[in-house]
């Protein structure tokens, strides 16, 4: 009796879940997605309408740029005459994005795969060469990022060392010890320069005495992005966004907290390892930045509240000039839209007339110079196109593998690659 009594309820219990899966399949079914992420736009708007712009940037708009805007740069080149001067290559140059630093001595700062540190002249004449890392450190082939303070050149490594340096002859002033290694550009101003780590903390140093003066932490996730992160400086203020895509504000006397913006959800968590933010841009009192994630955002430098959101996928650092924010997607669109508002004015695929198998080709950056739009490429290509209508002009093979941002410095354009500087006047 017992035994039957034990069969017949392990008969009802498979029973109920026979029809449970059944109610569960038949919900499914009915289901939605309520917060499903948008798509990339891989389809072009108001393709044939014309865009003038007839403001130019004043200045070298690379020359010690604290907010990381470039505008419309006074400057074109058809690459009729190409010079280079070569150097140890870079491990990992593709997972990283080092930047060329321009000097008011009229000369370029930069570092070769052996953590070497070297000084040349615009037309790519080397001044000097110094190398400060021990035998062990040049094995780990540090990446350096750059700053310049005065007659000193800040460079901040991913092995946790800082080094103040003397521009003139490269002679070392100062080393600083850090328990983590620094993946962010660096901003200058008043004595003070800023960086953040790899824990999402943002450390202000003395560039007299190489002291930290203070710092911030942010919510550090356990995974991270390799993406170099972003900060500008505008007045009292630094800006910075971390791994996780919070942007902070704060005082640049004390570290004091001014805002704090998040961009993203809690998932992000779940995913931070491949978040990729662009640089941040300060223009017209708001921070511009795009993501990976399909979003651009315009957030007001003052409030930290976000004056809009608009669907573009990149990680490019993006242009703002008169009314007008351009970028470029990571799928080669070329994104113009009101500064306003936020409403995408044009549309225009840049890679139209490039054979792209597998999307393997990919922009790694833009600038735009006298209303045209330069775009290099992962494979060493750079094109050049018309801002006003979207219309190609040329493509340039500038080399075989990647080169990354233009850079304009007194009439010449200078591009990246592992192990070379290319120049072009």
């Amino acid at each position: 009796m017992n035994n039957f009594i034990l069969y017949l309820s392990l008969l009802l219990i498979l029973s109920s879940c026979g029809n449970g899966n059944k109610e569960l399949e038949s919900q499914n079914q009915n289901s939605k997605i309520i917060f499903e992420k948008s798509k990339p736009i891989k389809k072009e708007l108001n393709a044939n309408l014309k865009v003038n712009i007839s403001e130019l940037t004043k200045g070298e708009s690379f020359l010690g740029n604290n907010s990381n805007n470039s505008g419309n740069v006074n400057f074109q080149t058809e690459f009729n005459k190409i010079s280079s001067i070569k150097f140890s290559k870079i491990k990992d140059f593709s997972f990283n994005q080092p930047e060329l630093l321009f000097t008011n001595d009229d000369s370029i700062i930069f570092f070769d795969g052996k953590g070497s540190i070297f000084k040349i002249n615009k037309d790519l004449k080397e001044i000097w060469n110094v190398n400060h890392y021990t035998k062990k450190e040049k094995k780990l082939k540090p990446i350096i990022y750059f700053a310049q303070a005065d007659k000193k050149i800040i460079a901040a490594d991913n092995l946790s060392r800082i080094y103040l340096i003397s521009l003139k002859d490269g002679k070392l002033i100062k080393s600083i010890e850090n328990n983590t290694g620094f993946n962010s550009n660096i901003k200058y101003s008043d004595n003070k320069f800023f960086v953040v780590d790899f824990e999402n903390n943002i450390r202000c140093f003395s560039t007299i005495d190489g002291s930290e003066l203070w710092n911030f932490g942010t919510e550090n996730p356990f995974v991270k992005s390799k993406k170099r992160l972003s900060l500008v400086v505008k007045g009292e203020l630094v800006f910075f966004v971390n791994n996780l895509g919070d942007v902070t504000a704060l005082n640049i006397n004390n570290g004091n907290l001014f805002w704090q913006t998040p961009t993203q959800s809690n998932v992000i968590y779940q995913d931070a390892f491949s978040l990729e933010n662009s640089d941040l841009v300060f223009a017209n009192d708001s921070i511009f930045f795009s993501n990976n994630k399909n979003e651009i955002y315009s957030i007001d430098a003052r409030s930290g509240i976000v004056n809009w959101k608009q669907t573009v996928n990149s990680s490019l650092t993006p242009t703002i000039t008169e009314n007008f924010v351009i970028t470029v997607s990571n799928e080669g669109y070329l994104f113009i839209l009101d500064n306003k508002n936020g409403n995408i004015i044009r549309i225009t695929n840049i890679l139209k007339n490039i054979k792209n198998k597998k999307n393997q080709i990919i922009p790694t950056g833009f600038i735009l110079a006298k209303n045209k739009i330069y775009l290099s490429l992962n494979n060493g290509r750079l094109i050049k196109t018309y801002l006003n209508s979207g219309i190609e002009e040329k493509i340039f093979k500038i080399s075989n593998s990647k080169i990354l941002r233009p850079g304009i410095f007194f009439d010449k354009m200078y591009l990246l690659k592992d192990n070379a500087i290319i120049k072009s006047n």
